[in-house]
C-alpha cells in the first residue's frame, strides 16, 4: 500500500499492493506551493512515510493543537470566533521525509516542520491550494484513509 499526493491536481490516491488505485480524494496543499525549507509554509515534495497516526477514535471535528485534542469540537461558530486559526481536525497522519538533505534532517526536515495529512473544517475548500504546508482533507475522507493505512506507509508527494 502507498499514498501518492499530486500537488498540481490537488488529489491524494491510495494505491494497493499491486499499484492499483483503491481510493482517490480531493485535497488542499499549501497556498505557497511546494518547497522543503523550514519556515516556507510550502508542501514538501518527495518520498515520505506515515511516521505516526494520531487521533484514533476521536469524534469527527475534534480540534487538535500540537497533535493533542483540545477538548473543542469545531463548529461554524467556533470557526467564526477564531478566523485566523489553522484548524487540524479529526485525525492526523504525521509525515517524515525519507531523503536526507532534501526532505529529511537539517532545515528541510518534514517531520520537524510538523507536516501532516489532516482533517479540515467543512468550509475549507478542497481541490485548490490553501494550507500553510500540510495536506488538508475532508473529515470523512481522513477517517477512511486513517483506518486503511498502517504506520510507515510510503507517501510520495509530487509537485
Amino acid at each position: 500500500m502507498r499514498i501518492e499526493i499530486d500537488v498540481p491536481n490537488q488529489t491524494l490516491t491510495l494505491h494497493g499492493a499491486h499499484g492499483e488505485a483503491l481510493r482517490r480524494y480531493s485535497v488542499s496543499t499549501a497556498k505557497n506551493g511546494v518547497g522543503e525549507q523550514k519556515g516556507s509554509f510550502r508542501t514538501p515534495r518527495g518520498r515520505h512515510i506515515v511516521r505516526a497516526k494520531i487521533g484514533a477514535g476521536a469524534a469527527e471535528n475534534t480540534v487538535f493543537v500540537r497533535r493533542r485534542p483540545t477538548g473543542e469540537t469545531w463548529t461554524p461558530e467556533l470557526g467564526a470566533k477564531f478566523p485566523g486559526r489553522d484548524w487540524m481536525l479529526t485525525r492526523i497522519l504525521w509525515l517524515s521525509g525519507c531523503e536526507p538533505g532534501f526532505n529529511r534532517l537539517g532545515e528541510v526536515d518534514t517531520m520537524r516542520r510538523y507536516i501532516y495529512i489532516h482533517g479540515s473544517p467543512d468550509t475549507a475548500e478542497m481541490g485548490k491550494p490553501g494550507s500553510i504546508g500540510c495536506v488538508r482533507m475532508r473529515n470523512r475522507d481522513i477517517v477512511e484513509l486513517f483506518d486503511l493505512v498502517p504506520p510507515y506507509t510510503p507517501v510520495e508527494i509530487r509537485g
